[in-house]
């Protein structure tokens, strides 16, 4: 064979390849593999390519440094300084990252990194020589002390089953989206290890485990079983179902008040992917017991817990119903990690049950809350996204900040062609308004989307065939197009006639070469209310949430370095009362939004007369996606003329009074509330928590205590905080210490005989702060009493 044939041989045996060994088709059915999916011009593709750009910007070596490290073996980089206690869960995070961009776009590059990362995590698993490969920070410890029975060790580090699922969901995405085979037995080497560490524990030690965050553990089980047919694994899967949150969500009981977001979506990710399974097994009562877990808790989020990006949470709780004001009251807003996560659970319900109401949630999510959480120019990733009036997000930058949503940020943006397409024999489904190229090989045909939506309410679909293809297509009416506008038309005939929103427009034909359908949908404008908060609204334009930016005053930290809360907008807080108000009824609110004018060159930006008054009379609307590098709406408080009086007249003076504590705050830990605790570095003993008038308690008792690090940023003029409840009747006398050193000796029996909340500030001599950047503050209960209700912590500047 000459040398010219060999390079052909070659060049097709990798083109073979490429097509052949991917198995995400077969990981999930009914979804069309990334390959088959190319994103055309358009904010999408824009997106996908700059987060190219930006995970090639990443060290691979200080990534893997972590795995390395626990497995005996020279690190060939430096670890990353940031989160240090959850090292290598972005190494995970990264290789999926990498995996998907590759199964995307193709770049070799990502591919490269991809295989090198797998490579290097072969000789780690090889080492430990069990099947074990993590980064969990003296990880083999906890293992051993799990498998004796002790599983309590796990609140001794930080959710080191959380940060272990990141490898186990790399190594399952390098082989679904990368093909790598290598990949692929190494993640059923560490489901194995997996299985013996969990094989001695009772259901009892299971379930108080599971109270500790582990990310989606039951789901990669339950894919293990998948790509195996060994129902051990699916067994494995259920083990690892947190009884708490599975009986009351299959009881239709919503127990999510004060709970930590992130922590319950991955457990219901895995529900629905039990549910999907467990049939195939036989095993058809476990399938609907997950099955109504599932659909309770995304019925639970989406209707009463989402706000109108898409997003759900603030400081990475679920509010109570009562308590939603905080939406629009604190700097942390929804974070990213939660929406990848309840995307991944509705793109699982569609396949169990194709239905236009998740489309429409995805595309909401998708397109203001994700594709927002990108920086369109250097690329940097959001944690939160504030929902306060004229507050700010920060971004991050490679090689700095390893967040949990650097993590997950770093795969969002290579996964959009993931949706815009679905099938089930003979049915193709168009989902999403995306500019794209569909090829669906199974039967021969190239449907290639065009659109500038949401600039335009147009779409047009040319399919392409070597010969007619019998096919029914199923085209979404979105929610926000109303009956009787929306139009579907295929050679000259219109379909979309007595179609409702929220539903599917069928065309069932032998399609031939060339057909066109062209698309028009109509984007309603709707007013929506903040959950329990009528008074706080959003304005919608189709599924678009429309923001306004606000100035570029004091945006602190807008790239964040490696400090502890760089992923949090510490610039100062501005009052509701200083941000655009919306007068009106909600009809006429409505009725001004449909005189919106257009900006000329700025497309989707609008004005509305009557809408704002005085300076802000030419604000203009646009979509919230678009905004960075600046303060920004996106609620808005509106009511009547005299109720805004009245509201005025009473919340004003309180509204400085928070606005005083958050300038004179250096540090604060919100109590009992999982990521700030952590954040924190709590360690406790006989200690308690709960909730009380809405707020989170902790407390100690008999000669416990509980304790924390927080931030003095080298300032010497500080009080110690405590926030308590002021009418205490029994048994509270205990010592608040500064680095082991006695502050106070503390009683609250009968103090301020108040039924209410308290602040009460403490003084730190300054010898307590001299040369130091973090102090420890420990509340240590005397025998036979009770330290705390501590509802809140702080260091304050001294007034």
């Amino acid at each position: 064979m000459n040398r010219k044939k060999r390079t052909l041989s070659l060049l097709l045996c990798l083109v073979a390849s490429f097509a052949t060994t991917f198995a995400q088709d077969k990981l999930y059915p009914n979804t069309f593999p990334l390959r088959q999916v190319k994103l055309l011009d358009g904010p999408f593709k824009q997106a996908c390519d700059l987060n190219v750009d930006v995970l090639l910007q990443y060290d691979t070596d200080r990534l893997l440094a972590p795995f390395l490290k626990e497995a005996g073996l020279t690190p060939k980089g430096e670890s990353f300084a940031n989160w240090i206690d959850l090292d290598g869960h972005v190494g995970g995070h990264y290789l999926s990252a990498l995996a998907i961009h590759y199964a995307a776009t193709g770049n070799e590059e990502c591919k490269r990194r991809m295989d090198y990362m797998v490579s290097e995590l072969k000789r780690c698993q090889q080492a430990h020589g069990n099947g074990y490969v993590g980064g969990v920070p003296k990880g083999m410890e906890a293992w051993k002390e799990i498998q004796k029975g002790n599983v309590g060790i796990v609140w001794k580090y930080w959710v080191p089953w959380y940060n272990l699922h990141k490898t186990y969901a790399g190594l399952r995405d390098a082989w679904a989206y990368g093909g790598s085979e290598e990949a692929k037995e190494m993640f059923l080497s560490l489901c194995d290890w997996g299985l013996g560490i969990i094989a001695p524990l009772t259901d009892e030690q299971m379930e108080q485990m599971l109270g500790n965050e582990f990310g989606g553990m039951d789901e990669v089980y339950a894919d293990a079983y998948r790509m195996t047919d060994d129902v051990k694994y699916l067994d494995a899967a259920k083990r690892f179902s947190h009884r708490w949150l599975l009986d009351s969500m299959a009881a239709e009981t919503d127990n999510l008040d004060n709970k930590h977001a992130n922590t319950q979506v991955p457990k219901v990710v895995g529900y629905q992917r039990i549910a999907e399974l467990s049939a195939s097994a036989g095993r058809s009562g476990d399938a609907d017991t997950y099955r109504k877990a599932a659909d309770f808790f995304w019925n639970t989020v989406t209707g009463k817990r989402t706000l109108s990006l898409g997003g759900n949470s603030r400081r990475e709780h679920f509010a109570a119903a009562d308590d939603c004001k905080s939406y629009v009251e604190d700097r942390e807003g929804p974070e990213s990690c939660n929406t990848n996560n309840m995307l991944k659970l509705t793109e699982g319900l569609f396949r169990m049950s194709p239905e236009a109401r998740y489309a429409d949630f995805y595309e909401r999510a998708m397109y203001n809350h994700i594709l927002s959480t990108q920086h369109p120019e250097h690329g940097g990733y959001v944690y939160f996204t504030s929902a306060r009036p004229a507050h700010y997000r920060v971004y991050s930058a490679p090689n700095s900040a390893m967040w949990c949503c650097v993590g997950t940020g770093m795969e969002n943006h290579g996964k959009y062609g993931e949706f815009i397409y679905s099938h089930e024999g003979d049915n193709l489904y168009v989902n999403l308004f995306v500019a794209s190229r569909l090829d669906w090989k199974e039967k021969g045909i190239t449907l290639t989307q065009e659109t500038a939506f949401p600039d335009r309410e147009t779409s047009r679909l040319t399919l392409h065939m070597k010969k007619a293809v019998k096919a029914r297509l199923l085209i979404r009416h979105p929610w926000w197009s109303k009956a009787g506008e929306m139009k579907v038309v295929c050679n000259g005939k219109e379909y979309a006639a007595g179609s409702q929103p929220s539903s599917y427009i069928a065309i069932e034909r032998k399609w031939k070469n060339g057909d066109v359908i062209e698309i028009t949908m109509p984007m309603k404008v709707t007013v929506e209310e903040l959950p329990n908060v009528p008074e706080y609204i959003a304005i919608m334009r189709g599924p678009i949430l429309m923001g306004a930016r606000m100035g570029t005053e004091h945006l602190d930290g807008l790239v964040a370095d490696n400090s502890r809360w760089g992923h949090i907008a510490h610039g100062p807080l501005v009052s509701v009362f200083d941000t655009p108000i919306i007068i009106g009824s909600k009809q006429e609110i409505e009725s001004r939004l449909e005189g919106m004018k257009p900006v000329e060159g700025k497309p989707l930006c609008y004005t509305v007369p009557g809408l704002f008054t005085d300076k802000y009379r030419d604000l203009q609307l646009e979509p919230f996606f678009r905004i960075h590098d600046c303060r920004y709406m996106m609620y808005w408080l509106s009511m009547s003329q005299a109720a805004y009086a009245d509201v005025q007249k009473a919340m004003h003076e309180a509204e400085q009074r928070k606005l005083l504590l958050d300038r004179r705050t250096v540090d604060a830990v919100a109590t009992a509330e999982q990521q700030p605790e952590v954040d924190h570095q709590l360690k406790y003993e006989k200690s308690q928590t709960g909730y009380f008038e809405g707020e989170a308690w902790r407390d100690a008792r008999d000669g416990g205590y509980f304790q924390y690090n927080l931030l003095t940023n080298g300032e010497k003029e500080l009080s110690l905080m405590v926030r308590y409840w002021g009418n205490e009747s029994a048994n509270r006398s205990f010592d608040i210490l500064i680095d082991g050193a006695l502050l106070a000796e503390e009683n609250l029996v009968g103090k301020w005989k108040k039924a209410e909340l308290v602040n009460v500030e403490y003084p730190l001599p300054a010898g307590m702060l001299e040369g130091k950047q973090s102090v420890t503050v420990t509340f240590r209960s005397k025998p036979g009493n009770i330290a705390g209700g501590v509802f809140h912590v702080r260091l304050v500047r001294n007034e």
